[in-house]
């Protein structure tokens, strides 16, 4: 692969609804290039970013993976995200290190959940984007209904820069809205020809709508406008790709993947439009140890800084690490500084991936995505610096999990295993956590879905050798009580020397928080000030197990009242014990009730509905 300038290169993250055809388009978009031999197929499995065993046997995408490819002088880093919000944390990754996106829209699915929520990651983020509307070789596609759909959701600031051409009822080719030219399919060539006179109103109605657009861009170009002048070619575009930048237009292509129809105008669009790295000018960052905020330049001889936006853990390669440059060349050989483990490493061979494909590098310079083997202290979210100016880069924010499972072994010592799959696992996914519960003695995996366990217990399997049973996890129940009473406890064993003595009077009473709230009201010195620790660490101690069922106690709150003590036999071991005592008459009298657990769930509808 050729060596490219910061102005050259592209990051593209292709999102979507689930099958909406991001996978597709980048097997056309690689194909078009000339560096595969054979468009593969999702429901073969064949298909360069959809390499994973789990990917090819669900037929959808899991990972997000990046796909370079060479288009007119430029490189272009395609991301292929997953469409499911099972797997949104693969997603946040590739959005982590993207400028810009294409968002696909079905011709005849239109507008769904995972539409309006790449809309949103992109808009929450500033990032420029084009909408791709796919697959209008489909029965029933429908482009316009569509469109109308786009800009009803998202606003007039979607812009149509392509309509399809439908003769038969079969999509045939493209009219080009902003050179006002008509394009036929034919075969394996692409012919120019006459704008179809059926659909000439249409095509006017939209370019004087796209050129208003260009209008607002710049106001030499809206006096222009007002004054009833012609843009040229040049003013046209500039203004397209400065709206585009700066989010007021959103533009709207075509096409149909599958057949590569309507793709490569839609890699000439990315390099036309959307950004390079070098439209940033500079990256934030902190400087590594304090919070002061340092810029630097988006350049090949800045010092270097790399975020690490993914992991993955190869049983027999081992872990390979993903990460982009921001600023500066990182070269093999070199040793680079984690400023989030603040521990340096050593880097082997750089390489650039196209899916599962690992191609050597001699470099990677800023605005470039990578990756490298075998790093010992390095995971997903931390910064490699320079040793000399460290610096740690924003970490990308991932969603909590929001359904826990119990695991056990099938197989009786197997437990190894598994603790050392869920850790390799843990460390390619942020958004699958772990724990071992000692109080209801199971071990528990945490994920985004259903499904997303469920890939994870099959890659437990293909990766680990290792088969694991899914049940419920056990109820963590909590105990509390209802009432306010006053118990008394004492520990008296005295039969001759050196014996103990502890007495005490506790009111216990419903508390307002979950926590243990220990006060003392002691008068007159009836228990001296020295035990008062000893009497809160007994009553810490024992609210681990309630009255009722065993379970911790919760919202209790203890007063200690009153007491006596003995000048040689009492102790803190004494008063330790005459407060357990009294904490369990106290809480036989007051009403123990058993608490379940609750859960706050916060639904969102659109006003639409």
């Amino acid at each position: 692969m050729k060596d490219y300038t910061i102005s050259k290169l592209r990051n593209v993250c292709l999102l979507g609804h689930g099958g909406s055809g991001k996978t597709t388009l980048a097997e056309a978009m690689l194909f078009n290039t000339g560096v595969l031999d054979r468009f593969g197929k999702v429901p073969d499995g064949t298909t360069t970013t959809d390499f994973d065993p789990e990917e090819i046997k669900r037929k959808i995408s899991i990972n997000t993976a990046i796909a370079p490819c060479e288009w007119k002088e430029h490189k272009i880093n395609v991301i292929d995200t997953p469409g499911f919000f099972d797997f949104i944390g693969e997603l946040k990754q590739g959005l982590r290190v993207a400028e810009s996106a294409v968002i696909l829209v079905p011709a005849k699915g239109g507008v769904a959940v995972g539409t309006e929520k790449s809309w949103k990651y992109t808009t929450d983020n500033s990032m420029p984007k084009m909408f791709y509307i796919s697959k209008l070789d489909e029965e029933n596609a429908d482009y316009f209904e569509v469109f109308d759909e786009l800009v009803q959701t998202f606003g007039n600031k979607v812009i149509a820069f392509q309509i399809p051409i439908i003769e038969s009822e079969k999509f045939t080719g493209i009219v080009d809205i902003v050179n006002m030219k008509a394009k036929r399919y034919e075969k394996d060539k692409i012919v120019e020809t006459d704008i179809p006179s059926d659909m000439s109103s249409k095509v006017t109605e939209l370019r004087e709508t796209l050129i208003e657009a260009v209008a607002e861009t710049d106001e030499e170009l809206i006096e222009k406008y007002f004054s009833g002048e012609e843009f040229t070619q040049e003013e046209i575009n500039k203004g397209l790709r400065h709206g585009i930048l700066e989010g007021s237009i959103v533009p709207v292509l075509c096409g149909a993947a599958i057949n590569n129809l309507g793709v490569k105008s839609i890699m000439d669009a990315i390099i036309e439009y959307l950004p390079s790295p070098a439209d940033l000018s500079v990256v934030k960052a902190k400087e590594a140890g304090s919070d002061e905020t340092v810029e630097l330049r988006i350049s090949e001889d800045e010092s270097l800084s790399a975020l690490v936006f993914k992991t993955i853990a190869d049983p027999f390669v081992g872990k390979i690490t993903f990460f982009r440059v921001y600023s500066g060349t990182m070269t093999p050989d070199s040793v680079l500084y984690n400023s989030t483990t603040e521990k340096t490493e050593k880097i082997g061979q750089l390489f650039v991936l196209r899916g599962k494909k690992q191609i050597p590098v001699d470099k990677l310079i800023a605005g470039d995505i990578g990756g490298v083997t075998k790093l010992q202290n390095t995971n997903t979210n931390d910064t490699l610096s320079d040793t000399s100016k460290p610096v740690v880069l924003d970490k990308i924010i991932f969603p909590e999990p929001s359904i826990t499972l119990a695991i056990e072994p099938k197989s009786k010592g197997d437990e190894e295993k598994i603790s050392l799959g869920l850790q390799r696992l843990q460390e390619e996914d942020p958004t699958f956590k772990v724990e071992i519960n000692s109080e209801v003695r199971q071990t528990l995996i945490s994920g985004v879905g259903e499904q997303h366990i469920d890939v994870i217990v099959s890659k437990l399997k293909s990766k680990f050798g290792v088969s694991v049973n899914l049940i419920d996890p056990k109820i963590p129940y909590r105990e509390t009580i209802k009432k306010k009473v006053k118990a008394e406890g004492k520990h008296k064993k005295q039969t001759g020397g050196h014996g103990q003595y502890g007495h005490v009077w506790v009111e216990f009473e419903p508390g307002e928080t979950e926590e243990l709230i220990f006060e003392e009201k002691i008068f007159g010195g009836a228990v001296p000030r020295q035990y008062f620790p000893a009497v809160e660490k007994g009553l810490r101690e024992s609210i681990e197990k309630g009255v009722l069922a065993g379970y911790p106690v919760v919202n209790l709150k203890a007063i200690l009242v009153d007491g006596s003590f003995h000048p040689v036999d009492s102790s803190e071991m004494a008063f330790k014990i005459a407060a357990s005592l009294a904490y369990k008459k106290g809480l036989e009298e007051a009403s123990p009730a058993l608490l379940e657990p609750i859960m706050h769930v916060e639904v969102n509808v659109p006003d639409t509905y």
